[in-house]
């Protein structure tokens, strides 16, 4: 039976072709304009490390002023991290893995003649960053340990570096110049483009990732330049970089990985507990007010869905709404004008239910069309914003097969709820006065 009604639905729309192209590119701009939006804010609210993000707790600090609220008024806790803390939560070493890391720009120094130099983005890190964050390899693995806190010269690349600079061969042994300096290289990432780049919100949570990854202790020892965001509440005591470590400036990212609920307790009355000692060497000047938040969590707390983007969403369920309003008086007046012919069956013995089930499939077959043609037009639409905005969302306009099968699950509901009103109107004709006309 049910394809039966496809057949009737079909030829129902190619009937009435003109009308019909009318209400399919009705509900394809409405899909159009609202999945162009729906699928940035579906990419930017996104869970980047589903498989662990639970279990991943960025970490922060109360070191701030006393006197100085944040921008909204709050007395939040920095977002970032001294070095004097960050050193001293890895050397305590309480959590079953913890990195800390910030980002930095170096120059590159490629070995062929003819190549000239150029800038990259490095992430100084620890170990734990690759089996924390489950990076995966092309070629060989991350640093251990040893590498840490030995001072080696080690670097992992990225994929589109690797093929930048060895033509995407297995790189494992060979050296990268930095900034003057040899690094051996030691693995190769595959892909790797989180959206957001949760690890590191505060430098852009869609920024793309770094272009390299050296030991967070070889970034220090060479002082190696910084890249991302540093925000100090107190003067700096002394000059040269030193001073600048000992200070009271936050540019450190750091992220423990705790198993269950028993460790985040735990791990929260460690840093209780250190900042507790802090106080009696004259710093924390705040109540107590530290914070383990996982990654969705974080990507909450730092508003990582701009409100911007929540507000063109609405707009665009607004532009759906009035795209469905106008397809409700186009199918009303299509299945109005066929009354004679609904009519006519219910004089034949056709049930309400049997033709409000028909024309409600008409209807769907309407939506499909129009999502079809929506999806074409989303592809447009994220094109264009693409154009408009450039790098920064290059992360976020591509749709994934959850974005299509959405678009036209929409497309197909709205038609539906849609055709409700028309198919009632139509469904309850009195068969006797149309009849008497004919």
């Amino acid at each position: 039976m049910f394809s039966y009604y496809l057949k009737l639905g079909l030829l129902s729309i190619r009937r009435n072709p003109l009308m019909s192209a009318l209400m399919i590119a009705a509900i394809a701009v409405g899909i159009g304009a609202c999945m162009s939006i729906l699928t940035v804010n579906y990419a930017m609210s996104g869970n980047p490390i589903p498989q662990k993000s639970e279990q991943l707790f960025y970490v922060q600090l109360d070191s701030w002023d006393p006197n100085s609220p944040n921008d909204d008024g709050s007395f939040d806790p920095p977002d970032q991290m001294t070095y004097t803390d960050a050193t001293a939560l890895m050397k305590a070493d309480k959590a079953y893995r913890q990195i800390a890391s910030f980002k930095g720009s170096l120059v590159l120094e490629p070995q062929g003649d003819d190549e000239r130099p150029f800038s990259v983005l490095s992430r100084n890190t620890w170990a734990d960053f690759f089996p924390m964050f489950d990076l995966q390899f092309l070629h060989g693995s991350g640093w251990d340990d040893a590498a840490d806190y030995n001072i080696e010269r080690v670097v992992v690349l990225s994929k589109e570096t690797n093929e930048r600079v060895f033509g995407g061969e297995n790189s494992v042994g060979r050296s990268v110049r930095l900034v003057g300096m040899d690094f051996q290289v030691v693995g190769v990432l595959d892909e790797f483009h989180p959206a957001p780049k949760f690890y590191d919100v505060t430098n852009g949570a869609f920024n793309d990732p770094e272009d390299l990854y050296i030991p967070f202790n070889v970034g220090i020892e060479y002082e190696m330049p910084r890249a991302g965001n540093t925000n100090c509440w107190k003067s700096i005591d002394g000059d040269g970089f030193e001073a600048f470590l000992r200070s009271e400036c936050a540019f450190i990212q750091f992220w423990a990985e705790l198993i269950d609920e028993t460790e985040k307790q735990e791990y929260m009355d460690f840093l209780n507990a250190y900042a507790e000692q802090q106080k009696l060497l004259g710093r924390f000047p705040r109540p107590l007010n530290n914070r383990l938040n996982n990654v969705m969590e974080w990507m909450e707390e730092e508003e990582v869905v701009d409100e911007d983007a929540r507000v063109m969403l609405g707009l665009s369920l607004l532009f759906l709404l009035v795209c469905l309003l106008n397809t409700i008086g186009l199918l009303l007046a299509k299945f109005l004008g066929k009354s004679q012919d609904i009519s006519l069956r219910r004089a034949l013995g056709a049930s309400r239910a049997t033709l409000f089930v028909q024309h409600l499939i008409e209807s769907g077959l309407i939506g499909l069309g129009g999502g079809i043609l929506g999806l074409g037009l989303a592809w447009l639409g994220l094109r264009g914003i693409e154009v408009l905005f450039g790098e920064y969302v290059e992360n976020l306009v591509g749709m994934d097969w959850v974005m299509v099968l959405t678009a036209i699950g929409l497309a197909i509901l709205s038609a539906l709820l849609a055709g409700l009103y028309p198919t009632w109107r139509a469904c309850n004709i009195t068969p006797a006065e149309q009849l008497k006309i004919q």
